[in-house]
């Protein structure tokens, strides 16, 4: 898991119970994409609407539950955006 992986989740995890959920995942990237972006802290090309912050969300869901873990999330991140 790269340190840019879980400094991303850390900044999307709204609530900071070490979880995400799609809500929080989708509200975190409209709020907080342009600025994690400006700081190399999430790709520009990576920035999309709710649609795409949900698939992002769905990719990452490994076992269903409809919460992602910090491991699930990173799996998915590093390797999308090559951090990994």
């Amino acid at each position: 898991m790269s340190d840019k992986a879980r400094k991303l989740f850390e900044a999307l995890d709204l609530d900071a119970d070490g979880a995400l959920t799609r809500e929080e995942v989708i509200t975190a990237l409209h709020r907080k994409g342009p600025t994690l972006a400006a700081s190399g802290d999430l790709p520009a090309w990576a920035l999309g609407d709710a649609e795409a912050s949900s698939a992002l969300f769905d990719a990452a869901d490994q076992n269903g539950d409809a919460v992602l873990s910090l491991e699930e999330f990173a799996a998915v991140v590093d390797r999308r955006f090559g951090w990994g």
